[in-house]
């Protein structure tokens, strides 16, 4: 069952369980658009402050949060890496579009599929979307892929859509130690 824009759809059990949040870059937390700012800097995208505040809070409330993307450019690297002005995360796998390494990378650091809620947009995604305990996916995305997860956002790619679903999570009262506001 898909739930949309007016909530969970009965999905607080399921909410409560996550301890990891993994999320697309393009589509996701990006509108998909890119641009080329010349070879020093290469391809660039905008991203949500929204959604960066919130990975930070939800990493500060104790979840393992982080990026899966078949992308891979200066802009990804400097967002999510580990320089300064970098927003911490607690993993990234980027550069290959075969996305099941790195879900066996989450994996790996002690997590079972019910622990870990995945976001994506594209087809590449399928099999992170279907293994997951909870998946979501924007309102831009293929019928395919909306009919397949169990929630799609009210808000677009790139304009707040993984702050949205950080809330359903926050507000569950989710693992480990993070009562809703």
């Amino acid at each position: 069952m898909t739930a949309t824009a007016t909530g969970a759809g009965g999905h607080g059990p399921r909410l409560r369980r996550i301890r990891v949040l993994a999320f697309d870059v393009d589509g996701v937390l990006t509108d998909g658009r890119v641009w080329f700012a010349g070879g020093d800097v290469g391809w660039n995208r905008f991203f949500d402050t929204k959604d960066g505040y919130m990975m930070q809070e939800m990493r500060r409330r104790g979840y393992k949060v982080g990026i899966v993307s078949g992308g891979d450019s200066r802009s990804l690297r400097e967002r999510f890496g580990d320089g300064e002005r970098a927003l911490k995360v607690d993993f990234a796998f980027t550069g290959d579009e075969d996305k099941t390494g790195a879900y066996e990378g989450i994996k790996a650091l002690g997590f079972g599929d019910e622990d870990i809620l995945y976001m994506g947009d594209e087809f590449f995604d399928v099999p992170l979307l279907r293994r997951c305990g909870f998946s979501a996916t924007v309102p831009e995305a293929s019928e395919e892929i909306r009919d397949l997860v169990h929630y799609v956002t009210r808000a677009p790619g790139g304009r707040g859509a993984a702050r949205e679903v950080m809330d359903m999570v926050r507000r569950a009262g989710a693992a480990p130690g993070a009562p809703g506001l």
